[in-house]
């Protein structure tokens, strides 16, 4: 488990040719999943565009350094849509205020940790008074801008530290998320969706785009419809996003 500080800063180093790509410049956090999905790469001569890798592209996040397999992972953040929508919505989780679900405020989030395996969020550091308390991340229903809503127990089960974190990962039992979204978060996961549609259909894709089980699931050459984007969000975000990144 790494904070977003530890992982922040790192060169990012390619295990093909062994050369710094850059630098970790930014964590991009996808609200609806909970998850870290991609990181923004900074390097001094890349002053056009942004660009960022994938998570499921990374390697490994070491002490001292993030490993990718070629420099191809990383990508300009204009040929990855979702990516980009994702940087937008500014989910940046430290400074935002931690409240839970009938309004009463805990504190600041101060700090956020994910699971260097998945990239998931495991926990969130929340200054409360003078104290400093970690929010498990099952307990959060909401990643606004500028709230965190959590269930309203979240208080009473807050964690000492990350060692006490560290211990409950594996135990902790998935909240009804989509059950307690409020109406304004579902409807920007529509739009979110839409521009999707809007900004694929009409292009062609350069491979065959494959499901969670390895088959076909849209053959190269494919011009895109709304219904062929619409079968990919259906299969989830790794697949809209291997689909975003090979087509022209």
């Amino acid at each position: 488990m790494k904070s977003s500080t530890q992982v922040i800063g790192l060169p990012v180093i390619s295990i093909q040719n062994g050369v710094q790509l850059g630098q970790v410049k930014s964590l991009v956090v996808n609200p609806e999943k909970g998850t870290v999905d991609f990181f923004i790469v900074d390097q001094e001569n890349w002053e056009i565009s942004m660009k960022a890798i994938p998570f499921r592209h990374i390697i490994g996040i070491g002490e001292f350094a993030v490993t990718v397999e070629e420099e191809k992972a990383v990508l300009d953040l204009n040929v990855i849509p979702i990516a980009n929508e994702l940087v937008n919505k500014k989910i940046a989780i430290k400074q935002a205020k931690v409240m839970t679900r009938k309004g009463q405020l805990l504190g600041e989030a101060t700090e956020f940790y994910i699971d260097e395996e998945t990239g998931k969020i495991t926990g969130i550091e929340v200054q409360i008074g003078s104290d400093v308390r970690i929010v498990r991340a099952d307990h959060v229903i909401t990643y606004g801008k500028e709230l965190l809503i959590v269930h309203e127990h979240a208080q009473q089960e807050l964690v000492s530290n990350v060692d006490a974190l560290l211990s409950l990962k594996g135990t902790q039992v998935e909240p009804l998320i989509k059950q307690m979204l409020p109406e304004t978060v579902g409807n920007e996961l529509d739009e979110l969706r839409q521009k999707q549609i809007e900004m694929l259909t009409g292009k062609r894709l350069l491979k065959d785009i494959v499901d969670a089980n390895g088959q076909v699931l849209l053959p190269k050459d494919t011009v895109l419809t709304k219904e062929h984007v619409i079968r990919a969000q259906e299969e989830g975000p790794d697949v809209v996003i291997e689909l975003s990144m090979n087509v022209e």
